[in-house]
């Protein structure tokens, strides 16, 4: 009797299948042998009990359960009879992705897959088609709910790989809050994956044809397609995208993230790979655009029409990039700009977040300074920057201090240009930066001090002046609390102890320039952005721009590096960060590309490339989007955010402003943010 109902029901199945999907007598066979292997699943698959049990192109909807529907593509090519698995990303404490369905293409590509909608643990969904680290393609899908009906293609492989390369590994996803969901989110900037289609994001302003990254991101496409299409055909794509220290990757999705995670390797020879192709995806680089790196890179303006001059951004706890501006907007490059009295927030996404742009709480004119503070309220430093024909100057004397929310709980007199905190004689304030005990150090470059706030109670300041150093710029700590603050007119920083107290004499040497960024890594060491020819107008100064510049290592305790650091592109170094794998990226106020140099540990470097030496080709990391850059921040997911501040040629007494967030995408390893006192990373391991 069992039997008997057994075959019926086989033939019920077989029945159903013929109705939905039309197939040919071969398909028909292959999907019974689906159905038979189903009866009498793995043991691997049989332990889920949210796995679909009938491994075939079309699925119904069972209780609990809900069907993805999708297609597999090779650019207009359906890729037939593949095997197509849903997973969950792993979390912390597993070993591998959970498989949540799978399913196999029929002969037009398309396939469905039933799975456990609820109840269950939640997670980040990706599928991949192929069998076991042979991955053919892939898609990010994100948090439940996921779209109900998927493209799977080359392009929809390229985000993925891309957005979510620092935590690929093989053909498992690790799932990391907030980067891993960030990173998955941040595919739709670049892909639709209802569709299989470029997103709007990539090819609308200030993206699409206005940069070069739509062409890059069809030739990483195309470079898949052979791949893709014959197995047979990957060894030269393995073999090109295999890590300067690694093992060769067995996968589409694999390939991709050690490209993002190696852009220089190998550049030259992926670019004729691409060429190769016969240009199935649509505009792509062509015989004169060989990039010495592949960058994804987009750019972000919010509504178009109120960022302009951002000047230094800090990334919270969500992945969310809270940015300062200088000037208040205008289209024109002639129009006298005043200083902007707007804060702004962007999603991990590059959109404005709800409620964005804030005011109030005395912001005018911002500048360098933004930070973060223990308990999540952001401060910033009130410059005052304004352009020189402003008939309304700005004030240069205050911080302000917000909610997480966006609301200031700084003093703004209605009716008044003034507000902010000016406790401590704060005078044109640049660095504003929290240590981990909450105290707020203020490098003030109008009167040569720091104002320190403890624990961030303005009337509990102590003004520390005769440091020895002029123009404070930025403020840095070690492992022990020390704080680090450049002064950018004495070519010297300062060491003072956590109480404000001096820690030594003042640290010269070591190429130290007009200093302006400065940063830790996560062992207390100090790395200084030397511009060589920037000084800072606090009121005098003088920005010549020239190309000259370098990097100074000063150690934890004092000592410094008698040579200074230079290649990868270095050009007046502005902004300066550190990420979770302690190398070391610099934003470069000259020559539209942003440069890596290798950390304090070597091994997360390429073989032969040593602490202070450069990861970024000669002409570094460029990209023809990119302005005049005085800022760069590495959020949750390992992406890189640059400010466009000034136009690359600027008018400063009228219009310098630039307009653009920038976000080179998935190419360092990401941190545990917000950044207060020396990075923390979000891996404890760069994926292989």
């Amino acid at each position: 009797m069992r039997e008997h109902e057994l075959a019926g029901g086989r033939r019920k199945s077989m029945a159903v299948l013929r109705v939905m999907t039309g197939m040919s007598g071969l398909v028909v066979a292959l999907v019974v042998a689906g159905l038979v292997a189903g009866a009498h699943p793995a043991p691997a698959l049989a332990a889920a009990s949210a796995v679909s049990p009938v491994p075939a192109c079309t699925a119904a909807s069972l209780a609990h359960r809900a069907v993805l529907k999708g297609e597999l593509r090779s650019a207009r090519r359906p890729l037939a009879f593949t095997r197509v698995t849903l997973y969950r990303a792993a979390s912390r404490g597993e070993r591998r992705a959970t498989v949540l369905g799978t399913a196999r293409s029929c002969a037009d590509g398309s396939f469905a897959i039933s799975y456990r909608s609820r109840p269950g643990p939640a997670g980040i969904l990706y599928v991949v088609a192929g069998r076991g680290a042979r991955v053919r393609l892939a898609a990010a899908l994100g948090p439940a709910p996921v779209p109900r009906k998927i493209v799977v293609n080359e392009r929809t492989t390229v985000a993925a790989g891309f957005a979510l390369a620092q935590f690929i590994t093989g053909a498992k996803i690790l799932d990391r809050a907030p980067g891993t969901g960030n990173g998955a989110a941040m595919t739709r900037d670049l892909v639709n994956v209802r569709s299989g289609r470029l997103s709007r994001v990539l090819t609308k302003s200030p993206n699409g044809a206005q940069t070069s990254t739509l062409r890059t991101f069809n030739s990483l496409s195309n470079m898949l397609v052979g791949c893709v299409r014959s197995h047979a055909r990957c060894g030269r794509l393995y073999r090109l995208a295999t890590p300067p220290r690694g093992t060769a990757p067995k996968g589409t999705l694999a390939a991709v993230a050690d490209i993002a995670r190696n852009p220089s390797h190998n550049a030259r020879a992926l670019f004729a790979l691409a060429r190769s192709q016969r240009g199935h995806y649509r505009p792509a680089l062509g015989p004169r655009g060989r990039p010495d790196a592949w960058i994804l890179a987009l750019r972000f303006y919010g509504d178009g029409h109120s960022l302009e001059g951002p000047g230094n951004s800090a990334i919270d706890a969500h992945g969310n990039v809270w940015v300062t501006a200088n000037y208040t907007y205008s289209a024109s490059p002639t129009a006298p700009v005043c200083g902007s009295r707007l804060l702004f927030k962007l999603t991990p996404t590059g959109r404005y977040a709800p409620g964005s742009p804030y005011s109030g709480g005395g912001v005018n004119g911002a500048g360098y300074g933004i930070t973060f503070d223990p308990h999540s309220n952001i401060w910033v430093g009130n410059f005052g920057f304004a352009a020189t024909a402003c008939t309304h100057q700005p004030p240069h004397n205050s911080v302000s201090e917000f909610t997480p929310s966006g609301k200031p709980l700084s003093p703004s007199p209605a009716g008044t240009s003034w507000g902010g905190f000016t406790q401590g004689g704060v005078s044109w304030p640049q660095g504003t930066v929290s240590d981990r005990h909450g105290n707020i150090w203020i490098a003030n470059c109008g009167n040569d001090t720091v104002t320190r706030y403890a624990h961030g109670n303005p009337d509990a300041f102590t003004s520390l002046g005769g440091l020895g150093i002029s123009k404070p710029f930025d403020v840095a700590f070690n492992t022990r609390g020390q704080a680090f603050v450049d002064g950018n007119a004495s070519n010297s920083v300062a060491m003072l102890n956590p109480d404000g107290t001096p820690a030594r004499t003042p640290i010269t040497g070591g190429g130290l320039n007009q200093p302006l960024g400065i940063a830790a890594d996560t062992g207390g060491n100090i790395w200084v952005a030397n511009s060589a020819t920037v000084g800072i107008p606090c009121p005098n100064g003088s920005i010549k721009h020239t190309g000259e510049g370098s990097v100074t290592l000063i150690h934890s305790n004092g000592r410094v590096d008698r040579t200074p650091l230079t290649g990868g592109g270095l050009s007046t170094p502005w902004g300066i960060a550190v990420d979770g794998n302690d190398n070391v990226w610099v934003a470069n106020f000259s020559g539209r590309r942003v440069s890596e140099l290798c950390g304090i540990r070597p091994a997360k470097c390429p073989p032969g490339v040593r602490t202070g030496q450069p990861i970024s080709p000669a002409s570094g990391y460029g990209f023809n989007g990119l302005q005049r850059n005085t800022s760069v921040q590495i959020d949750p997911t390992g992406n890189v955010w640059i400010t466009n501040n000034w136009r690359l040629l600027p008018r400063p007494f009228e219009n310098p402003g630039g307009y653009h967030m920038v976000v080179y995408i998935g190419v360092a390893g990401p941190l545990k943010t917000p950044l207060i006192g020396p990075p923390r990373p979000l891996l404890n391991q760069r994926p292989r």
